[in-house]
């Protein structure tokens, strides 16, 4: 377990204390940008792969078990994450790369959220940190939940310092809470602008991991009764 502790850790470490903090600043000016994003691509694949086979090979202890009627509401809140990463792909200011898009007009998913990718891995992991509900779970899908959860607030503010020209008119339409501007009346919902080709993509791949699961994970998503 202190293996899969301190490679959580790292994960985070990596993903929030070095990308998202002042540190990022300072290894920028010793590699440059470009070195920067190649050390930090290196460091990413290194971590999660120390992450997944610490996670294999922890000793787990139960903690809770996720009844039936849980489990299928787990199953269908698992559908919007699928359609917000599906969604994430089409003119998002806060992917990597997606600066140039900030001051232009939000539109799509950004009007539900600027952050739909990491809400798609929060939603991700909160679902199968509390459907596995063992220690080794926890802290495996923990470490993804936090990484999400504070990467929202941590990209806001590189981008508000990188662009503090436009950034304000992101954020007045814009919300980290999915449907806050619109919610605020500073924004509005347009399925139109999102299209059909994200809700169906997401609504595919949800339908057929949740067929496939059991067969790819050796753990059934779903349990009959309870």
């Amino acid at each position: 377990m202190l293996a899969l502790i301190l490679a959580a850790l790292l994960w985070v470490g990596v993903h929030v204390g070095i990308a998202g903090t002042s540190l990022r600043g300072v290894v920028v000016a010793i590699l440059g940008e470009a070195g920067f994003r190649i050390a930090f691509s290196i460091a990413s694949v290194v971590s999660i792969v120390l992450l997944v086979l610490a996670w294999r090979a922890a000793p787990t202890t139960p903690v809770w078990f996720a009844p039936g009627w849980l489990r299928w509401i787990l199953a269908l809140v698992m559908l919007p994450a699928f359609i917000l990463f599906a969604a994430s792909h089409k003119r998002n200011p806060t992917a990597a790369g997606g600066d140039r898009l900030i001051g232009e007009p939000a539109t799509g998913i950004q009007r539900v959220t600027r952050h739909p990718m990491l809400w798609s891995f929060a939603l991700w992991a909160a679902v199968h940190l509390i459907g596995n509900g063992d220690t080794a779970s926890i802290v495996f899908f923990g470490a993804f939940l936090v990484t999400a959860l504070a990467g929202m607030p941590s990209i806001d503010a590189k981008l508000a310092a990188r662009r503090p020209e436009a950034w304000g008119s992101l954020a007045a339409q814009t919300s980290i809470l999915p449907f806050g501007a619109i919610l605020a009346g500073r924004n509005r919902l347009d399925l139109k602008e999102i299209g059909w080709i994200a809700p169906v993509a997401g609504l595919v791949a949800w339908a057929v991991l949740l067929h496939l699961h059991a067969r790819i994970f050796g753990v059934p998503p779903l349990l009959m009764g309870g």
